[in-house]
């Protein structure tokens, strides 16, 4: 289990705050923020990158202080920075990095970039951005981590190939004993293929909890003006008047009026809503 509690860490004049979160064995968790919120720096705390000004960080029970290589050996990652040398046939990048981890199998690195349609031979600066990061996706998993870091690699996938990597990321977990962490913006693959879900906003955990748990603790009510008015004001976290009728995002288990419409909140809403505030007041 990946482990948070209490944990802060000051960047310039960002902050994250006191961020407490668990993500268990055999999930694929979605980290979800708008640009600035804290995803990158909580996935770098994740992977000691950084380490937190307070709180405690706690991988399978261990921590980098003691740990450090350990720790380090359970962890595959995509990030947005380009990790592999440009000037390196794909092949040979996975031999230079592969030294460095113990697990790491050749084989089923060139099987991955088979079956992403990858030529092994060619240079990793000569590929586009979609491909250079199924390659990273490959080593990745080569590496046979116990845990997958993946931040935002859906956005340059091509439809077809996204559906094939979120079929790679279940199988992946299929077992109950590996985890997935992907911070992305594409929320629509999160509200189909999530188990968990983290969302941050200005260094804040916000939400941290199953997408069952999420669906039924937000909704989207709509309908005209004077109904989504009549709301209690303690139950909307955001609301919008639109043309023929008004919406809002509301929190909390509460039975609404007749005429209204009532239904989970995707993650895209819940993100819209929080942003614009009550705007029918």
């Amino acid at each position: 289990m990946i482990s948070f509690s209490e944990v802060s860490k000051r960047l310039g004049g960002f902050e994250l705050k006191d961020v407490s979160f668990d993500i268990p064995e055999g999930y694929i968790c979605g980290l979800v923020g708008r640009n600035g919120a804290g995803k990158t720096t909580l996935l770098n705390l994740i992977l000691g990158l950084l380490r937190p000004k307070s709180g405690e960080i706690s991988i399978d029970g261990m921590g980098y202080e003691a740990d450090e290589k350990n720790v380090r050996k359970l962890f595959g990652c995509v990030l947005v920075d380009e990790l592999l040398i440009k000037s390196l046939p794909l092949t040979e990048n996975g031999e230079y990095f592969g030294h460095y981890y113990e697990d790491y199998d050749h084989e089923m690195f060139g099987a991955y970039l088979k079956r992403f349609e990858l030529d092994g031979s060619k240079k990793f600066g000569k590929l586009s951005k979609g491909e250079k990061l199924k390659c990273q996706f490959a080593f990745a998993l080569a590496v046979k981590p116990k845990y997958l870091m993946l931040d935002e690699p859906t956005a340059n996938f091509d439809p077809q190939f996204r559906e094939n990597f979120w079929k790679i990321l279940k199988e992946f977990i299929a077992d109950g004993e590996h985890s997935v962490l992907l911070a992305t913006h594409l929320t629509d693959d999160l509200d189909r293929m999530a188990d968990q879900l983290l969302y941050i906003e200005n260094g804040k955990m916000i939400f941290n909890g199953d997408m069952e748990s999420f669906r039924d603790r937000y909704k989207i009510v709509s309908g005209e003006s004077y109904l989504i008015k009549g709301i209690d004001k303690q139950y909307i976290l955001g609301a919008e008047k639109g043309k023929y009728s008004s919406k809002a995002l509301t929190e909390g288990k509460k039975r609404f009026s007749e005429g209204l419409s009532v239904a989970p909140a995707t993650i895209e809403e819940f993100m819209y809503y929080r942003s614009k505030g009550d705007t029918i007041k």
